[in-house]
């Protein structure tokens, strides 16, 4: 009968794709089919086939758009939109059937497994798996709208819950606690990388609770600012947990930035004891990732995260450094070599060191980039797994909720950042740090007991989470979206003409004013001249390109978009995103928060 759980399981999940129309209809209605949750749910082997389709909803992250991580990015991201003034309560989309469906389909097993006979441990593993993918989905809804209405089981028509407006934040909040801690004291320690275990739902709680005590604290706008600490609480002690009890380590072979490397690039993560929770991606399974795309295809990365690298001595670089590209990775962290594209790349299947691209900025990142032929076939053909969570975000998540608490001590440094250090070779972070001036004015709201180890704490997070998708949560949580507003830039030019950016100091690119003026590369040999990539300031018809130098013929890549269109990101509102006015004509208790209506 297992080809038959299948059938069913598929129609039970995608049952609601039949519903069209407003919230009302896919938060309600049975799956339109003859299978009835009394002929399916009755064994935990019936709950493990439909947690089985629940296993899609994993999200994963192999880039940072929408960041300050990213120079620039020549399709449209929703932050792009946001900060240009083009997104508003008419035009924007979601709270539709896409947008709630998932919840439909985790609500409809939670409202049935009263039906099931067996093992209860086994039955509170799964309904533990549905709530922590529950609790997954209401994070986001939180993350986006702050007050959403809860519902905790699907709906029939009847029903008035249908119309109701939003729950406040803090009650949805607690909801998400419930349903998170339910999951890591009931899902299994065991069973896998790739599916969810206990140490995956701790994750999950340790990440929530974070983000919701340090945006409750940074956040005046919410009302909340007196109940933090406890959200802190529970990051630290869910770390905790993981640390002293789930057997991961940091990956560290003592191969330095290569252990780094692997973790982004490898074939399988399967015995990768840093790894919580994977992707798995295999030629031999016929599933395949696109990662390849990271690298010089629609955006670069910032010169704003490439000075967040230390000095291999442990000391940042001076603020507003004309380091040239060919200079820039010299005597730094290795993880930056290992995120952003260095002068004599050489790019898969290539033999030649890659000349970058002027027109993106020129720090390609290269992290999460397969590195053989065998691992990157084509579109959605790469077979690189693809970490969801790790040990490393589980360390950074304990120390930063320590020193918000001020509850950080040197030994807690050791357990965490400095074991993340230890693996690239860089000095430990001690507590007597020196404050960075470049760290307090990049986040000027930041308080602490120790307000310089907490901004060290934000740098490496930064670093050692970069490109992983996790750089916008934490703009939004720290209330740095002023940050977004900033025109990121990249490379240094010394001076239009050519320039050598593979370090074999022969020149490879040249930067001009314009196809009718190449008098700075003039007196090149003619074998030089006849291999460079030309950029140019100003097209053959003098209109400008999509890029400039800072200081005219001199200066960082910046683009003309950011200075013919400026950012603005307007507080406390861009830090959430408007419910579409035609869902609130659909339902007019529905408001719209934070200034959207306007």
């Amino acid at each position: 009968m297992k080809l038959n759980q299948s059938i069913y399981i598929a129609m039970l999940v995608l049952g609601g794709t039949f519903i069209a129309g407003c919230q009302k209809d896919f938060l309600q209605r049975d799956p339109q089919t003859n299978v009835t949750a009394a002929s399916f749910f009755k064994t935990p082997a019936d709950l493990q086939t439909y947690t089985n389709g629940l296993y899609g909803q994993l999200q994963f992250g192999y880039d940072d758009l929408n960041s300050d991580n990213i120079s620039n990015y020549n399709a449209s991201g929703e932050v792009d939109n946001l900060v240009r003034g083009t997104i508003s309560q008419n035009n924007y989309g979601g709270w539709d059937k896409s947008d709630w469906s998932n919840l439909r389909s985790i609500n409809y097993m939670l409202d049935h497994v009263g039906t099931v006979t067996g093992n209860q441990t086994e039955i509170n593993h799964y309904i533990g798996i549905a709530r922590f993918f529950r609790g997954w989905f209401y994070f986001a809804k939180v993350k986006k709208y702050s007050n959403v209405p809860w519902y905790g089981s699907v709906l029939s028509s009847e029903d008035e819950a249908l119309y109701k407006g939003q729950d406040p934040r803090a009650d949805v909040v607690n909801h998400i606690l419930e349903d998170l801690q339910f999951a890591a004291d009931n899902i299994q320690a065991t069973g896998g990388n790739t599916r969810i275990t206990k140490w995956a739902a701790l994750t999950l709680l340790a990440r929530f609770a974070l983000h919701e005590g340090t945006f409750r604290k940074y956040h005046d706008e919410l009302g909340l600012g007196n109940d933090y600490n406890r959200f802190l609480k529970i990051a630290a002690d869910a770390t905790s947990k993981i640390m002293t009890e789930g057997g991961f380590s940091i990956y560290n072979t003592g191969k330095g930035g290569e252990d780094y490397r692997n973790l982004f690039s490898s074939n399988t993560l399967a015995t990768n004891k840093e790894i919580i929770l994977w992707a798995d991606f295999d030629q031999k399974i016929g599933r395949g990732n696109n990662s390849h795309t990271v690298f010089d295809y629609t955006y670069a990365l910032s010169k704003s995260l490439a000075d967040s690298y230390l000095k291999t001595d442990g000391t940042p670089v001076a603020a507003n450094n004309t380091m040239l590209f060919t200079q820039m990775f010299a005597n730094r962290d290795p993880r930056m070599m290992e995120t952003i594209g260095y002068p004599g790349f050489v790019q898969t299947g290539t033999t030649v060191p890659y000349k970058i691209k002027a027109t993106l900025g020129g720090l390609n990142q290269i992290k999460f980039y397969p590195r053989s032929t065998e691992l990157m076939q084509g579109w959605q053909l790469n077979f690189t797994d693809l970490p969801i969570f790790r040990l490393a975000e589980v360390l950074l998540i304990n120390a930063e909720a320590k020193a918000e608490l001020g509850e950080l001590t040197q030994g807690d440094l050791d357990k965490t950042v400095n074991l993340l250090r230890k693996r690239v070779n860089m000095p430990n972070l001690a507590m007597g740090v020196a404050e960075d001036p470049a760290l307090v004015a990049m986040y000027p709201n930041a308080t602490a007991t120790n307000k310089a180890v907490l901004l060290e704490i934000r740098r490496e997070r930064r670093v050692e989470l970069a490109c992983e998708g996790l750089r916008y949560d934490d703009l939004m949580r720290w209330k740095s979206g002023m940050l977004l507003q900033n025109s990121q830039v990249g490379i240094y030019v010394p001076a239009l003409g050519a320039m050598d950016v593979t370090g074999d100091g022969v020149e490879d690119i040249a930067i001009l004013a314009s196809p009718s003026d190449e008098s700075p590369i003039a007196n090149l040999p003619a074998s030089v001249k006849a291999g460079l990539g030309k950029y140019y300031l100003k097209d053959a018809s003098g209109n400008n390109t999509n890029f400039y130098l800072t200081n005219g013929t001199s200066g960082f890549i910046a683009f003309t978009r950011d200075r013919d269109q400026p950012r603005i990101f307007i507080e406390p509102k861009y830090y959430y995103r408007p419910i579409p006015v035609g869902q609130i004509s659909l339902n007019p208790k529905l408001k719209q928060v934070f200034g959207w209506d306007q």
